[in-house]
């Protein structure tokens, strides 16, 4: 499933977001971006070991904060760049869950416009360990990027979510109907 929105377009596909070829992949990182489960994890061992030095470079003192990202090169993906984003761990939705959810996606596509990137590919931030609800995220995810792709001059031309589950193509493609 796809849509347009000027000039560009939000397409959604079941798959491994390691395998997906595009200029930045997006990383639903830990706030210590030092790897972990799920998605994080399958990047890092896709990208290899040099992920992981630059990352040791890259990392702020006290960690990347909830809602914000870094950049690193991608090393053995098939991309150029791995915007680590932190999304937020869910807690029943009364503590800011989907702004800070928001702002890592508006952040990934600014870092990954800065760069001049043509095609992003994400993963639905929070919905694993974090327990963010796949519906709510969706709906959060969708909307940010749309409007991101429509109120901003950008390199960026297609934003694809590359989702691990037919739950999560699901939801994804409800909220993209629903815009």
């Amino acid at each position: 499933m796809n849509r347009a929105f000027a000039g560009a377009s939000i397409v959604l596909m079941q798959g491994d977001i390691t395998k997906v070829p595009v200029d930045a992949i997006v990383n639903a990182a830990n706030s210590e971006l030092v790897g972990g489960g799920g998605v994080d994890g399958a990047i890092h061992r896709a990208a290899g070991p040099e992920l992981m030095l630059e990352l040791n470079k890259v990392r702020p003192p006290n960690g990347c904060p909830t809602g914000s990202a870094v950049i690193t090169k991608a090393y053995k993906l098939p991309a150029k760049w791995v915007i680590h984003a932190v999304g937020p761990v869910w807690r029943g939705g009364d503590f800011q869950e989907d702004l800070d959810l928001a702002d890592a996606y508006k952040k990934s596509l600014e870092l990954a416009a800065e760069k001049g990137a043509v095609k992003v590919s994400f993963p639905a931030i929070s919905t694993g360990v974090y327990g963010y609800p796949v519906d709510k995220a969706a709906r959060v995810a969708v909307k940010t990027t749309s409007e991101f792709l429509l109120s901003k001059k950008t390199s960026i031309k297609e934003a694809v979510f590359v989702l691990f589950s037919a739950e999560a193509l699901a939801a994804y493609g409800k909220a993209l109907a629903t815009l």
